[in-house]
């Protein structure tokens, strides 16, 4: 496990599914198994969904009776979770984002550190890549994604760069992204400049915000009263989006009301604020600098 990632907010997301013995739990990210094997040793009987889109996962997973392994989407999480006849849940946790072991994986193309293809795809069969997105998506369509996905200002700049390399070579390798917009990249926020742009081009490639709406839809309907919902995101789009779901149930920034106009509020906030990381931590996995975890409970 230690070569895929260290768990972020281990114990805190742990402790915020306030786990019962017996109950049915989702660990809709498995990745390395951490969140997964501190779950099971709080249960002495009960149920482990796990889910990963990623095959490489296989290589952790406990050898355990009380665990199921699901190698899809948790967008799909209903309708998996109904093949083994579970309609209700006590708890659902999610890791955000992507590991240490894809960004550490040159081959799988989510770093600009590598030189290595344009994939980023988070399941290695699906058939949408970067290096298609990068080629063959118009330039208006490559100026919404780097503005919504990457929040980057300069987003139509950026697009229309990519526009002129393409048309003297196919962009086929990050290297070649890299210095396609070398001269818009500012020297004294590189690592931040190319992050952004990098993630707008995974987000788009994994559908990933469609993917989180659509699990937090299921959850909601899933989870039992009293169940807890238990996030961990890395980036404000993500944050946003579950913040606005545990308070309201949907991902709008405004309310849903019913037409007397209540507030449809399918959740008890356990976290008022977004439980952050300590200087420990961080120092210790870097990663965790970012991760805002957020525990709901469902009314």
């Amino acid at each position: 496990m230690s070569d895929y990632h260290i768990p972020v907010l281990l114990k805190e997301s742990i402790d915020g599914l306030n786990i019962s013995s017996g109950g049915i739990y989702v660990d809709a990210t498995f990745g390395g198994g951490g969140h997964s094997a501190l779950i099971l040793k709080k249960m002495n009987g009960g149920r482990l969904f796990a889910f990963d889109q990623d095959e490489d996962v296989a290589r952790n997973l406990p050898d355990d009776v009380r665990f199921f392994f699901i190698l899809g989407n948790f967008r799909f999480l209903k309708n998996y979770l109904k093949y083994y006849g579970v309609l209700k849940i006590d708890g659902l946790i999610a890791d955000l984002g992507v590991s240490s072991y894809h960004f550490n994986t040159p081959e799988r193309g989510f770093s600009y550190r590598f030189q290595a293809a344009l994939d980023m795809r988070m399941n290695k069969h699906g058939r949408l890549t970067a290096e298609t997105v990068v080629n063959e998506y118009e330039i208006k369509h490559l100026t919404d994604l780097f503005r919504e996905y990457g929040e980057l200002p300069q987003a139509h700049r950026i697009a229309a760069t990519i526009g002129q390399c393409r048309t003297n070579q196919r962009l086929v390798t990050t290297t070649q992204l890299v210095h396609c917009i070398e001269s818009l990249t500012p020297k004294h926020a590189e690592n931040q400049f190319l992050s952004k742009v990098f993630q707008a081009l995974r987000i788009e490639v994994n559908r990933e915000l469609s993917s989180l709406k659509e699990l937090l839809f299921s959850a909601t309907e899933m989870l039992r009263p009293g169940g807890r919902l238990v996030i961990i995101s890395y980036h404000s789009l993500e944050d946003r989006l579950v913040k606005n779901f545990m308070r309201w149930g949907d991902s709008e920034e405004e309310p849903v009301k019913d037409i007397y106009g209540q507030r449809y509020e399918p959740y008890r906030l356990i976290t008022r604020k977004p439980i952050t990381a300590g200087e420990n931590e961080i120092m210790n996995n870097p990663r965790a600098r970012s991760a805002r975890l957020r525990i709901a409970e469902k009314i």
